[in-house]
This record gives structure tokens, C-alpha cells and sequence, in this order.
């Protein structure tokens, strides 16, 4: 087996990156009504936002290594606990550095008031975390994509429901 297929039959990879894809395609439609803006980039490949993606990705590589080696291996666990840092990181620590890089911004716009605009534009980058509720919607959608993804026929051995 090359190189190409054996990442295109890593049912772990292709979940959590068709996680990572669809959340940032919902992220998309979920931002166009927040905002009432399209920026495909921005929202496309931007941080932050509903759902996260972080956890979409984490949670589907976790679920999809309980489908293929057993919710009892090794691989489930390191998975698992990789996926509930990776979330409580996502509302923890880099929720509150988004709040601070918001006050900064305020803070920075009184100090320079009197400058020029380009020195006031120079914001720090506010959405950089996920609040509670984000977080459980990509851990939502991660959870549901592994057991979609068996019913392609090329992951049909890692489905409950069929084998």
C-alpha cells in the first residue's frame, strides 16, 4: 500500500479532518448571520466562531479511534484525553487571551485617539477562543461524523451499524 492510500484508509485521520471541514464550512453560514457579512476567508479559516473546529476535529479522531480499535485501547484513551485539552483549552486559555486582546484594543484606541488612523487600526486579534456553548456544538458535529463516514463503503468496517 502507497504512501496516498494508507492516509486515504486512516478512518481516524479522514474523520477528524472531514470534522475539521465541516465545522468550518457551518462556521461559514453560522458567521454570515453573526455578522451579516460574507467573508469567506475570514470565516472560512479564521478562529473562533460557531462551532469550533478544534473540537469537531479532536472529537471525531477520538470516536472514530473508539470505532476502529475498541473504547477499551490505548489509542481511544490518548485520543480522548488529547480531545478534552484541546477543548478546555479552546474556553479556557485562549477564550480569556481574545478577551484581553479586546480591552487592549479599547485601551489602545483611548490612549491614540489623537494619532493617526493607521496607528489606531493596529488591533490585536480579538476571536481567538470559543465560549462554552461552541465548543459543545463542535464536539457535537465530531461526534456524529465518524458514524456518517461509516457509511461509505470504504469505511464500512468501522461502522456499528453495519457490521
Amino acid at each position: 500500500m502507497n504512501f496516498w492510500s494508507s492516509l486515504l484508509h486512516n478512518f481516524p485521520l479522514i474523520c477528524a479532518g472531514t470534522g475539521w471541514i465541516v465545522a468550518q464550512i457551518i462556521k461559514v453560514f453560522t458567521g454570515i448571520f453573526k455578522l451579516r457579512k460574507f467573508s469567506i476567508t475570514a470565516l472560512l479559516f479564521g478562529n473562533g466562531g460557531m462551532p469550533s473546529s478544534h473540537s469537531a476535529s479532536v472529537t471525531a479522531l477520538a470516536v472514530s479511534c473508539g470505532l476502529c480499535y475498541g473504547f477499551a485501547s490505548g489509542y481511544f484513551a490518548i485520543a480522548l484525553m488529547f480531545a478534552i485539552i484541546v477543548m478546555g483549552d479552546a474556553a479556557g486559555v485562549r477564550r480569556e487571551t481574545g478577551e484581553q486582546a479586546r480591552i487592549l484594543n479599547l485601551i489602545t484606541k483611548d490612549i491614540l485617539k489623537h494619532e493617526s488612523p493607521a496607528k489606531i487600526n493596529q488591533n490585536l486579534k480579538e476571536l481567538v477562543g470559543h465560549t462554552p456553548v461552541q465548543v459543545f456544538i463542535g464536539s457535537v458535529v465530531g461526534f456524529v461524523i465518524p458514524f456518517l463516514m461509516a457509511f461509505i463503503p470504504l469505511y464500512a468496517a468501522y461502522s456499528p451499524f453495519l457490521a
